[in-house]
C-alpha cells in the first residue's frame, strides 16, 4: 500500500509515517506527542484529536514502531493510547482489556486485518493494525464506535508536522 512506506531521512521526529487523519480533514483540534527514548530517538508518535471543544478528545491514534517499549503490554492491559486517552479524560478508573478479534477490512484494493480491542469500559473503542513496515497502528476513541468507514480516511501526514523550528 502505498500509505505503507518507510521515509529515508527526517531532520527531527519519527523516522516512519504517521498514519492518521489530516487535520484539514477533520474538524477540532489536534495535538501531536512524540515518546522519546533516553538516546533521543522516536519510539513512538500520538496524535490527539479533540472534538468537545476542550473538553477531552474524541480519538488518539498512536504509531509505534518495533521494539517500541510502549508495545510491551502485560495479559489484560490496555494499550498505551488507551492510557492516554483516559488520562486526558480525566478517568482515573481501571480498565483492561476483555477480549479481542481480528477482523478483514478493504482498504482500497488491499486487505487490512484489524485488531478490534474489548474493554471493561464500554465507551472505549480501540482497534489496531500493523503496517507493512512494522509500525503498530493503535486508534482509540471515546464514546463513538470505530466503524470500517475510517480506515479510508487514514493517510500519512507529512514530516514537517513533526518538524520544530
Amino acid at each position: 500500500m502505498s500509505f505503507l512506506r518507510r521515509r529515508s531521512a527526517t531532520p527531527t521526529g519519527p523516522d516512519f509515517d504517521v498514519l492518521a487523519m489530516d487535520p484539514g480533514d477533520w474538524p477540532g483540534d489536534l495535538g501531536a506527542g512524540l515518546l522519546p527514548a533516553p538516546d533521543g530517538s522516536c519510539q513512538g508518535v500520538f496524535l490527539r484529536y479533540d472534538l468537545f471543544g476542550g473538553r477531552g478528545p474524541a480519538m488518539i491514534i498512536g504509531n509505534l514502531p518495533e521494539g517500541s517499549p510502549a508495545r510491551e503490554l502485560a495479559e489484560g492491559q490496555v494499550p498505551f493510547e488507551v492510557t492516554q486517552l483516559l488520562a486526558a479524560l480525566g478517568n482515573e478508573e481501571p480498565v483492561e482489556v476483555l477480549e479481542t478479534e481480528d477482523v478483514p477490512v478493504m482498504h482500497e484494493d488491499n486487505l487490512l486485518i484489524v485488531r478490534r480491542i474489548k474493554c471493561s469500559e464500554g465507551r472505549i473503542a480501540c482497534t489496531q493494525f500493523d503496517r507493512s513496515d512494522g509500525v503498530l497502528v493503535t486508534i482509540a476513541s471515546w464514546d463513538r464506535p470505530i466503524t470500517d468507514e475510517l480506515y479510508q480516511l487514514l493517510k500519512p501526514l507529512p514530516a514537517e508536522m513533526f518538524q520544530t523550528a
